[in-house]
């Protein structure tokens, strides 16, 4: 390995970069974090159905026409309360990030989200939780642009979608845990379903313990030196009119606004399909979910990797990361073939569910890509900003496309699935056109 860091010549910050190990306990802490943030933000939706025990809820099961379980607006009402202020956030979140550094804006971020997400288990009416579920949106949206972030600023350019594609898997993994941890606190607490909440609320505190003690800021000045040698100027404050007058910035909210609301119609969509095309109950569902689960994060991992792994062989930087976003597009198409699968495997799932688990690794490939793409373009002094514009952008895009689907899913799925499978294709050629090289031109070598 020396001797190929002798013959390609590189800034000494990279090799100290490459050579410590460092970079990547800091990418387990974004996966930790990224892991608890997705905990806190289901542990609602897996306590629902405890509620309907608690009379001040005021939700209880009714029975529609079909003497199916119907319930009423409330449950519904805490959940858009939830995604409003976790998309309104985004717009504040990254630039706060941006101007008070990773290290206190992370801090920052989940010290709300942990108090939010205990602050559920004194809650004694709808309108509290509606409050409770603001502030955890609130905090939460600082996840992401505070962990962009630090990847921009702990790896170097080949690395980014890696660590990034890891640390998102977070997302996945907290699949496996959110479930078990409940049943447990459930069952052995007097607190019930409220021990949940502080359950998730604890571990967001601890971790927050470990990142007050790391030496984040010394380390990195000492060990990477990354910004510092390749974007001079970085840690330079970066005004928000020429962010926006930026193409990178709209190349990468549309990229998070078409696809976003794709990722959580795979999801959400899966248990209804199993239920309604092969009557699988929610236990029996359990298997199937639990694939795409694991699918996925094989998929954030290596459709991360692929563009490092492109880059090492000679590629540049834009070939890499466009030829990586390009391969998950396509990998995404065979969801089309979705809507055909109960007719043609009346009794087998799957097949339609190893289409679902396919196109969500790609979508996870995807991202950890696109959310690379700040970091090529920008400098780390803008980074967290960026992302938290096209965090707003990707709940605003999610939110259309949840209504589109609601609208016609029932009477034209084949459209619905047809969407999704193109719409990567089509947000990649508007990156490309916006931003035909990568890299090329950086804000920070615009003038001022």
């Amino acid at each position: 390995m020396s001797s190929r860091t002798e013959s390609m010549p590189t800034p000494a910050g990279i090799d100290a970069a490459e050579s410590s190990n460092i970079r990547w306990f800091v990418c387990a802490l974004l996966f930790a974090a990224t892991t608890i943030n997705y905990m806190d933000r289901s542990v609602f939706s897996n306590i629902e159905p405890l509620l309907h025990s608690v009379r001040f809820m005021g939700w209880n099961p009714a029975a529609d026409k079909f003497h199916q379980p119907v319930f009423d607006n409330n449950f519904g009402n805490v959940l858009i309360c939830f995604q409003l202020a976790y998309g309104v956030g985004f717009l504040f979140a990254g630039r706060v990030i941006d101007r008070i550094g990773t290290k206190a804006g992370y801090a920052l971020a989940i010290g709300i989200w942990c108090l939010s997400s205990l602050s559920h288990s004194l809650v004694t009416s709808v309108g509290g939780f509606c409050i409770a579920r603001i502030f955890l949106g609130l905090g939460e949206c600082g996840n992401f642009p505070a962990a962009i972030k630090a990847v921009s600023e702990w790896f170097p350019t080949r690395e980014r979608a890696k660590a990034v594609g890891i640390f998102n898997s977070g997302a996945n993994v907290s699949f496996f845990l959110t479930l078990p941890l409940i049943n447990y606190v459930t069952s052995h607490s007097r607190l019930g379903w409220r021990a949940s909440f502080l359950s998730t609320g604890f571990l967001g505190l601890i971790w927050l313990t470990v990142w007050l003690i790391f030496p984040y800021n010394k380390l990195r000045r000492d060990a990477t030196q990354i910004q510092a040698q390749v974007a001079p100027g970085a840690s330079q404050k970066q005004p928000l009119r020429m962010i926006l007058k930026n193409r990178g910035t709209y190349a990468f909210a549309i990229g998070k606004g078409l696809t976003d609301g794709v990722w959580w119609f795979y999801l959400f969509y899966l248990p209804m399909f199993l239920n309604r095309a092969y009557g699988k109950s929610t236990s029996q569902a359990y298997i199937y979910i639990l694939a795409v689960y694991v699918i996925s994060s094989f998929g954030s991992v290596l459709g991360g990797a692929l563009s490092g792994w492109r880059m090492s062989r000679g590629h540049s930087l834009n070939d890499g990361r466009k030829f990586a976003m390009f391969l998950m597009a396509l990998l995404v198409l065979p969801l089309v073939f979705v809507p055909h699968m109960g007719t043609l495997f009346p009794t087998n799932p799957w097949p339609a569910t190893l289409l679902i688990a396919l196109a969500a690794a790609a979508h996870q490939g995807w991202s950890a890509n696109l959310f690379s793409t700040p970091s090529d373009m920008f400098p780390s002094s803008a980074v967290s900003t960026v992302v938290g514009i096209g965090g707003a952008a990707g709940s605003a895009g999610g939110a259309v496309f949840t209504w589109i689907v609601k609208h016609n899913l029932s009477t034209h799925p084949l459209m619905i699935f047809a969407i999704s499978a193109g719409v990567y294709l089509l947000a990649l050629a508007l990156i490309h056109l916006l931003v035909p090289q990568l890299g090329a031109k950086r804000l920070e070598q615009q003038p001022s």
